[in-house]
């Protein structure tokens, strides 16, 4: 509406600017032919015709050039209409595409978040889903926890405690053999467990005794070590180290030279008086020369350090006796007495019963095989389970 008002004012002032100027001839060409047109008609009418006031031929040529600034007018009016309403056009366009854009957006976000909420709940409630399991299956082994508890206080005999008894006897047993090697205690606890399945006088439990009789026999053929005894007498060895008397410097023997004799013969006089001179020579000095290699004796310092090999070695047969390995406990005897009938004296009364205890020493075994398992535990363990699971059932069935 704005627009058409500014337009009829424009069209109202050019109006008056054409009223107000002088008559200017700013007809088109085709107006100007349609001029010469109507003149010529006129022309040739004249002669018919009556001829036209002035007034009225100014009256149209104003006329036509109103009607052809109208004409243009209105064109102007119209592009300028087309273009504002294409321009607004682009613009509701560009406004509705940038409202979709941010709409698409907007959806995607909230399905994205639609999404992502539904996987947390999803995972909620499966981690709340395997939490209740957990804590059912964790209700469940109390209440059959209690169930057998309930039924070994109710339906327990007396002769049951004998069972457990023997049960506990074999687990010590194991213990005693596997973890700390020793066989004799092992064997004992076998053999009392034994006397108590004896005590339960019970046919079914035949199988169970065969087996502890085998396991007690196994351990029986397992050679007794007295390793106490033996590391007391490496260290009585080691102590005895200090008091060992070093050999001397070892000389290479003596060559036997034959005494001459004086002759009876007169004629070996000269040879004889030799002899004689020679003799009596010898009473006032001696020479006597040995061939062959001197083994001097050790130094101080020398001889620290092989009193402290010594005890080292003898200490480390002592740790080869605990964690019984015979090689390590036979090659450390075995260097220790070389050693020894190398470096110290031979004819000494101490060297010589020390090399005799370590000679006797490096011949005592160390290391044993045991049996990988005892038959007895599995058997035993299976046994209890079956009076226990059939006590269960009775005592459900008698609930019901």
């Amino acid at each position: 509406m704005t627009s058409k008002k500014n337009n009829d004012q424009v069209e109202s002032e050019n109006k008056t600017e054409l009223a107000q100027e002088p008559s200017v001839d700013t007809t088109s060409p085709t107006d100007t032919e349609t001029q010469t047109e109507a003149k010529a008609e006129t022309t040739q009418t004249e002669p018919a015709n009556q001829p036209a006031p002035q007034a009225e031929e100014k009256h149209g040529k104003r006329g036509v050039k109103l009607g052809a600034i109208a004409i243009v007018l209105s064109i102007l009016f119209g592009g300028g209409l087309t273009y504002h309403m294409q321009q607004k056009d682009a613009q509701y366009q560009a406004k509705i595409d940038a409202l979709a854009a941010q709409l698409q957006q907007t959806q995607s976000s909230l399905t994205s978040e639609v999404k992502a909420t539904e996987e947390a709940t999803l995972a909620k409630a499966t981690e709340i889903a395997h939490r209740a399991e957990t804590v059912l299956a964790q209700q469940q082994k109390s209440i059959e926890s209690l169930q057998i508890a309930v039924a070994d206080v109710k339906g327990r005999r007396p002769n049951d405690w004998l069972l457990a008894e023997a049960d506990y006897l074999v687990k010590l047993a194991g213990r005693k053999l596997f973890l700390e090697h020793d066989a004799e205690s092992a064997t004992l606890l076998m053999e009392s467990a034994d006397q108590r399945i004896a005590a339960l006088n019970d046919p079914s439990l035949v199988p169970l005794r065969k087996s502890m009789a085998n396991d007690i026999t196994k351990l029986k053929t397992i050679p007794l070590i007295d390793r106490d005894g033996l590391v007391l007498r490496l260290t009585a060895l080691q102590q005895q180290v200090d008091q060992l008397p070093l050999a001397n410097a070892i000389l290479p023997e003596e060559k036997v030279q034959e005494a001459e004799k004086v002759s009876q013969d007169i004629n070996d006089w000269q040879q004889n008086l030799k002899t004689s001179l020679k003799d009596f020579s010898e009473n006032f000095i001696t020479f006597r020369t040995r061939d062959g290699n001197i083994i001097p004796l050790l130094s101080p310092q020398q001889h620290f350090y092989l009193k402290e090999n010594m005890k080292a070695k003898l200490e480390t047969a002592i740790k080869a006796v605990y964690v019984e390995q015979q090689e390590i406990y036979t090659a450390a005897l075995s260097t220790a007495e070389q050693w020894s009938q190398s470096f110290y004296d031979q004819n000494s009364n101490a060297v010589k019963e020390f090399d005799k205890a370590l000679e006797l020493l490096s011949k005592q075994t160390v290391e044993v095989e045991y049996p990988v398992k005892l038959e007895t535990q599995q058997i035993l363990s299976d046994v209890i389970r079956e009076r226990l699971r059939r006590e269960v059932t009775t005592l459900v069935t008698e609930e019901k």
